[in-house]
């Protein structure tokens, strides 16, 4: 797994993520390691995915945007479960996400 996009020490936590375990999941078919204890978001942001999905209305991508779970920008279909906000999530083994092309309009507040 390259570390590109990864920190590899964090003063605040001092602790290195390089270190760390890592899982296997699924994104659209294609098996990516994750950091155990990262983020859905942080874990597609470190391997290059930064499109999560495109506005129904617009058709613009969608993708991280507040990373606290206020927005719901970030949203991903997780084991078949659609809405689900990444930047809430934490990654596990096993783990199936489907990035949504379309939004499902739950989930959006208007």
């Amino acid at each position: 797994m390259s570390n590109r996009r990864r920190l590899v020490s964090d003063p605040v936590l001092k602790q290195a993520a390089a270190g760390r375990d890592t899982v296997v999941i699924t994104v659209d078919g294609r098996p990516l390691e994750a950091a155990a204890g990262q983020t859905l978001a942080a874990a597609l942001w470190a391997n290059g995915i930064v499109t999560l999905g495109h506005d129904r209305d617009t058709g613009a991508p969608r993708g991280l945007y507040c990373g606290i779970g206020h927005c719901y920008a970030c949203r991903v279909t997780v084991d078949g479960v659609p809405d689900v906000r990444s930047c809430l999530t934490p990654v596990r083994d096993g783990m199936g996400v489907t990035l949504q092309e379309k939004e499902t309009g739950s989930g959006n507040v208007d």
